[in-house]
């Protein structure tokens, strides 16, 4: 299920969507501080998450899915947004060297063709980040929140998924260890859960962030490619007595 972007800008209104922000911000941290001169890009609903790389970026683009909709970013000067089907990108061949992934893997109709766009777009040694609901997480087990909508990934099916479509994981961070409970009592809580959480690894993290690299040798392999509208020839019924020999 695809949340609207209304629902999104509404739960990172919040403070419980500021909790999220902040803590899996701090997870991308590593990812998007070495961008300055890159070309970057986010995918889903990124904007809260790019706010940390603008200025220091080549350029940041922003593409939001179009049954997700899309909203104006940044909100301060020229709108770097773009509504997009996120397995056709308006983008050529190894344009850009980051994509950050978050809130679009676990709402995709076909994961594989989209890994397989990104790996498209990305440059020969581009990098992507993929934030997405862990399957043993109470955030994947909520609705409260947009990650507890759509389909949860355990690291298992991320590896699979990441190796079957030619990307290296090579950094697993997990970030959301409080439970998302409307509690300001929790929220400020919140450093202490993250601290014990990453410290002993516990396995309920709300979201798994995942660091990836483009594999360079792309095998050969045939599979079916999504493709865009095409005109088909058809055949037109002749008058009768056409082409009749007499």
């Amino acid at each position: 299920m695809t949340l609207d972007v209304v629902a999104l800008r509404a739960f990172y209104a919040t403070p419980l969507g500021e909790t999220a922000r902040r803590f899996v911000g701090r997870a991308l941290a590593g990812f998007l501080s070495p961008a300055s001169g890159a070309n970057v890009m986010g995918l889903g609903y990124p904007g809260p998450y790019l706010d940390a790389v603008r200025g220091r970026a080549e350029r940041v683009l922003a593409f939001m899915p179009a049954a997700q909709g899309v909203e104006r970013w940044p909100a301060d000067g020229r709108s770097a947004a773009c509504l997009a089907d996120s397995l056709m990108l308006p983008l050529p061949d190894g344009c850009i060297d980051r994509v950050v992934l978050v809130h679009a893997l676990e709402s995709s109709e076909d994961p594989d063709e989209l890994f397989y766009e990104i790996w498209r777009v990305l440059a020969p040694g581009g990098r992507l980040a993929v934030v997405v609901p862990n399957r043993g997480g109470l955030w994947a087990r909520m609705d409260v929140t947009p990650f507890g909508h759509g389909q949860p990934y355990s690291r298992g099916q991320l590896k699979a998924l990441m190796r079957r479509t030619l990307f290296t994981p090579e950094t697993w961070t997990e970030a959301l260890y409080v439970p998302p409970l409307a509690s300001r009592t929790l929220r400020s809580s919140a450093p202490a859960w993250e601290r014990v959480g990453t410290r002993l690894n516990l396995p309920f993290a709300g979201v798994h962030v995942v660091e990836a690299s483009k594999q360079l040798h792309r095998p050969l392999m045939v599979r079916q490619t999504r493709r865009g509208t095409r005109f088909v020839p058809v055949m037109v019924p002749a008058p009768n007595g056409a082409g009749v020999a007499r």
